[in-house]
């Protein structure tokens, strides 16, 4: 199978990377030349336009940043959609709202081609280590064809379900890590103020019953917010946002969890 990757940023790309050392063969795309130099000693081809990727391919990945750019390289003038033939498959690797991921597979659908939502989450480091967590939706058909690719750089794959289903979950998964930065941090200057060291009780949390991802990463920052807000902040905003607008406003549960992300948020917004 032909596969071919679209978005070879910090993360998207070491995802092509592992897929090109598995032995496949890839073809890839970008904007921006730059993006391709780590890639000029590999056995990659370098396709002039998403259009004819979509041509040669008969798996595409897209793993750029924004809903709107997901649509212009799949759906836009000389888009993935415009060369791909009927059989083949589109993977949004990027996070976005569902419905997004169902705007393309309407359009997709028109000429015979599936669309699988995978967005991942792990980083840079864990694709490099064919660890990242996949996250998938979509016709049992289509992502069983796509588990080899996954299986290049994903360790859990996981199949949660039809379309859709991966990116719900993959942002509930970040509002929960929003939620969880602002009890971290709360908890720590509370210790403080109580007299404990920060640092110190940092280091018995993480190897408590109380230990979590979002606290490693506010202690090895020192305690505070500043680090993740300034390269993650807007990134966790546009995810709450996204919950928010899936749950609408007739939702029974979510308030606590919400609360919580809005704090963290909100202690973004006020950092020095």
């Amino acid at each position: 199978m032909h596969t071919g990757f679209i978005g070879l940023g910090s993360q998207g790309g070491p995802m092509a990377h592992r897929i090109i050392e598995s032995g496949r063969d890839v073809a890839l795309w970008a904007r921006r030349e730059a993006s391709l130099l780590p890639f000029a000693e590999t056995a990659a081809k370098v396709v002039g336009s998403p259009a004819e990727m979509g041509a040669t391919c008969d798996i595409v990945c897209v793993c750029v940043v924004s809903d709107d750019d997901v649509l212009e390289v799949t759906t836009g003038p000389g888009g993935v959609l415009s060369g791909m033939d009927a059989g083949g498959i589109i993977v949004v690797h990027s996070t976005v709202h569902p419905d997004t991921c169902r705007r393309l597979a309407d359009a997709a659908r028109k000429v015979g081609v599936a669309v699988v939502d995978a967005p991942v989450s792990g980083g840079g480091r864990a694709a490099q280590a064919g660890s990242l967590l996949v996250m998938v939706g979509g016709d049992d058909d289509a992502v069983a064809r796509c588990m080899p690719v996954f299986s290049t750089y994903g360790d859990p794959v996981v199949h949660l379900g039809e379309l859709g289903t991966g990116q719900t979950t993959k942002l509930l998964n970040n509002l929960l890590f929003t939620a969880n930065l602002a009890t971290a941090v709360d908890t720590l200057e509370l210790g403080s103020s109580l007299g404990v060291d920060t640092g110190r009780l940092a280091e018995v949390i993480t190897h408590g019953t109380a230990d979590s991802f979002a606290l490693g990463r506010i202690a090895s920052a020192g305690g505070t917010l500043d680090r993740i807000a300034a390269h993650a902040g807007d990134l966790l905003r546009k995810d709450v946002g996204l919950v928010e607008d899936i749950a609408g406003t007739d939702r029974t549960s979510g308030d606590v969890v919400l609360d919580a992300a809005h704090a963290t948020l909100r202690r973004m917004d006020t950092r020095p």
